[in-house]
């Protein structure tokens, strides 16, 4: 706010500059949504970053530690023992690479394919919450201006 002679000017922030913190809010909502899937999951004993594991492999966009660490920003390590934890829990296994000796690829066992709907409309079920009283437009808005944020990076 500025003055201007004696009454008191409110000057907007520029159009590329976040009012409200949008870091701040988008960090807020990716905590809450983290955290909401922990509760929804722990019925499952699978937590969130373990669920994204799964989809990542069910959905066929990543097939092994390494691609999975560039999909979910993961560190090497932890991504190798949050998939033993998975294979422990007999969802995922690690497959020999037809072409290549030295790579190992993960895909859902059986356990992990029947498992992993439940896990689905788990997530929805926490998505629905969140976007309550949101119109369907609103969502594929706010979608539409994630994926553009992300392609800018």
């Amino acid at each position: 706010m500025g003055t201007h002679g004696d009454r008191a000017v409110v000057t907007e922030p520029a159009p590329t500059t976040p009012r409200y913190g949008i870091l701040r809010l988008v960090n807020r909502v990716r905590v809450e949504l983290i955290d909401a899937l922990d509760r929804e999951l722990s019925a499952f004993d699978i937590s969130a970053p373990q669920l994204f594991v799964l989809a990542s492999v069910a959905n066929g966009e990543a097939d092994s530690a390494s691609s999975l660490c560039k999909t979910i920003s993961y560190d090497p390590g932890a991504m190798t023992r949050m998939i033993d934890r998975l294979q422990q829990k007999g969802l995922v296994r690690r497959v020999p690479h037809p072409e290549d000796r030295r790579a190992i690829n993960l895909e859902l066992t059986v356990a992990g394919k029947a498992l992993f709907p439940q896990l689905m409309a788990a997530k929805e079920r926490v998505q629905a919450r969140l976007f309550r009283g949101f119109s369907d437009e609103d969502v594929r808005r706010l979608e539409s201006l994630l994926h553009r944020m992300l392609a800018n990076r």
